[in-house]
């Protein structure tokens, strides 16, 4: 992992990604989900914020609406200074080049018509970077740094295994050299023995590259490995943000606490004595969240002021951000 420096590649102010709901026969707006609502924070060079939460927090529509595959509602993105949200067309293009993403799903990312050196070398058609022999060239090393052998150009998608696959999509998000990668969790469609591989080479790549991540992901564990900060969502909202070290081993946000008391310790006894955090309840509807703080439903520690007003997402200690009435 590299240490990252306090020059801001990614800094997102404000971020808010609504989804229409529409009725009738006249297709009439009646309300919205609100799927990302007012998140702000930083990301510096050449480091690794983790974002995790539970199925339909956010954290997706937060790494497309940052790469605006998602339009934003409102607010505002900047890598190296540029604001992202009022670009478009042919200017919006160019800075494609500074950010990418890798998938999810390596069996849906792949176009099945394609070989994989026409899905690597696309890339650098379209920008036009490299034509002919040169593309060839740039598929072959690209391969090779994903630790794929070169011969495997001229093979399809489907003749790969799942791990193989999410290295394919890898090699597409290098080869046009960008500075920041959104990983949307690049590990949980592989299996256990798979995932390890290819988180170090993540690592790996970073290290040679100087690469910046956002790194989406549930397993705590991994996010834990492979992350510089981690930030905490839920339910459209970022409920706190951390190092790693402060995140983990003193949480300051009640949901925050109970995610991470979810995760098994490798250690008989400790696993036996310590005290869970058990949820009561379901996750809210994006689309009617509760009044004040969006944790309140489930919280354990509520009170009258927590269904007034929403917690300001204020820095507690140095670096350690939360949003909480009952965190002083």
């Amino acid at each position: 992992m590299t240490t990252p420096n306090n020059e801001v590649l990614l800094h997102v102010k404000n971020l808010v990604k609504h989804f229409p709901i529409h009725r009738g026969l006249l297709q009439k707006q009646v309300g919205a989900v609100r799927a990302v609502d007012d998140i702000s924070f930083d990301i510096k060079r050449g480091e690794t914020l983790g974002l995790v939460g539970e199925s339909g927090c956010g954290k997706s529509t937060t790494g497309r609406s940052i790469l605006q595959l998602y339009r934003p509602t409102s607010g505002n993105v900047e890598i190296d200074g540029v604001d992202l949200v009022r670009l478009k067309g042919e200017d919006l293009r160019r800075m494609r080049r500074k950010m990418q993403m890798i998938f999810q799903d390596p069996y849906a990312s792949l176009n099945p018509r394609m070989t994989v050196g026409n899905i690597i070398g696309e890339p650098l058609i379209v920008h036009n970077i490299a034509s002919g022999k040169e593309v060839d060239d740039r598929v072959s090393h690209l391969l090779e740094l994903v630790k794929l052998n070169p011969s495997f150009a001229t093979r399809y998608p489907h003749e790969f295994s799942g791990g193989q696959r999410q290295r394919i999509g890898v090699a597409r998000a290098l080869s046009l050299q960008p500075s920041f990668i959104v990983c949307d969790e690049p590990i949980s469609a592989l299996d256990v023995s798979i995932q390890a591989q290819v988180v170090n080479l993540l690592e790996d790549l970073q290290e040679q590259f100087n690469l910046t991540y956002l790194f989406i992901a549930h397993d705590l564990s991994m996010v834990r490995h492979i992350s510089t900060r981690v930030a905490v969502m839920y339910l459209g909202v970022m409920v706190e943000l951390a190092s790693r070290k402060d995140l983990y081993e003193s949480p300051l946000h009640p949901y925050s606490q109970a995610l991470l008391s979810a995760v098994p310790i490798p250690d008989p006894i400790a696993e036996a004595t310590r005290k869970r955090t058990i949820l009561e309840g379901d996750v809210p509807s994006p689309a009617n969240p509760p009044s004040g703080c969006r944790f309140r439903t489930r919280c354990p520690i509520a009170e009258k002021i927590c269904a007034e007003s929403r917690p300001e997402f204020r820095e507690v200690t140095t670096g350690h951000f939360v949003a909480c009435h009952m965190v002083k």
